[in-house]
């Protein structure tokens, strides 16, 4: 199959999937490197961020134990415990919480985890829906796989926790762990993947897509945006990101993606929006969940604006016909599994 081919299956199939909302994600909360988090000038923006989120509509928040840089390891739970912490009883039970749990080395076994889950539900003060495997180990030590995923079903069995999800995942990993989990008697919320007008991979997210429609298994787009590149209006290319690694990758996007943001950019003035909502609008529409991080109460409400309109049959196609003559696409993330 064709990269063309591949698009014109998944906007097929995706024409009678019912167009998904938004969650956010939060990454950027204590991450230095990409992001350039400062937690004196950051965390109080944070704090309206999350509460402008939940104004807007936003219910699913997604965070992981491996977010923070360095000693700001697990910093983004931290954070986000704190601000549900001071809502209301009944606004908190409208959240979905997911944070995932790293396989790292030395966690192995149906136990590997438990130490990792109790420490996030602490910093989350126990407002945890869904846990998830960040990663498959399958590419590079499949031995630790299994009894992880053994013990995240059990954490579901006995009660601890009420959802689980998977994340960087292809659909042939996919479909041997559903069965996996589906022999043990649970059921699997969620997958996340890489998925935005400048992702790689399209044959694989065509097949991931379509596996996860028919076993009603929601995926979750991150990074649908491309780390802020599909938000740069055309003409506006000298204006780049602070850090080191967000402006090596403009340098390399910007020029490959002009035409396709040229598009999305009509597209918006078209509709009185924004090039952010026009990208969340074509994950959604390609039957996805996007979950774009957010760091200031404006993007906040950028983002929820999404869900006021939708691209129709023919955006979605001048879309796909300007992806397609891109040079460049994002990174495939190292960890994703085939």
């Amino acid at each position: 199959m064709t990269q063309r081919d591949g698009m014109k299956a998944i906007m097929a199939g995706s024409s009678v999937a019912p167009l998904n909302g938004i969650g956010f994600g939060t990454w950027a909360w204590g991450n230095k490197a990409v992001w350039g988090y400062d937690p004196e000038r950051d965390d109080g923006r944070l704090r309206d961020t999350f509460r402008q989120a939940l104004s807007s509509g936003l219910n699913l928040v997604d965070t992981a134990d491996s977010y923070g840089t360095g000693r700001l390891n697990g910093r983004s739970e931290e954070l986000l415990g704190e601000f549900i912490a001071e809502l209301p009883a009944l606004r908190r039970s409208q959240l979905t919480v997911a944070t995932k749990l790293a396989p790292f080395p030395w966690r192995w076994g149906r136990r590997g985890f438990d130490a990792a889950f109790e420490a996030s539900r602490k910093r989350l003060k126990g407002q945890l829906q869904r846990v998830q495997l960040h990663w498959s180990t399958a590419r590079y030590a499949p031995w630790q796989e299994a009894g992880l995923l053994d013990g995240l079903a059990e954490l579901v069995l006995c009660g601890r926790v009420s959802e689980l999800g998977l994340s960087n995942l292809g659909p042939q990993r996919l479909e041997l762990i559903h069965s996996r989990l589906l022999a043990r008697g649970v059921s699997l919320r969620s997958v996340q993947v890489q998925c935005s007008l400048l992702a790689p991979g399209d044959d694989q997210l065509h097949e991931l897509i379509a596996f996860s429609r028919d076993r009603d298994v929601e995926v979750l787009a991150y990074s649908p945006l491309a780390f802020g590149v599909l938000g740069c209006p055309p003409g506006a290319e000298q204006t780049l990101p602070a850090t080191w690694l967000r402006r090596r990758l403009f340098r390399r996007l910007l020029p490959a993606s002009f035409e396709l943001r040229s598009v999305m950019n009509a597209i918006a003035i078209e509709h009185g929006a924004t090039m952010v909502q026009v990208a969340l609008n074509w994950c959604r529409a390609m039957g996805t969940t996007p979950i774009p991080g957010l760091r200031t109460p404006h993007q906040a409400r950028d983002v929820a604006g999404a869900l006021q309109w939708s691209l129709s049959t023919q955006e979605r196609q001048r879309l796909d016909a300007a992806r397609c003559s891109c040079s460049e696409r994002m990174p495939a993330n190292p960890f994703q599994s085939r």
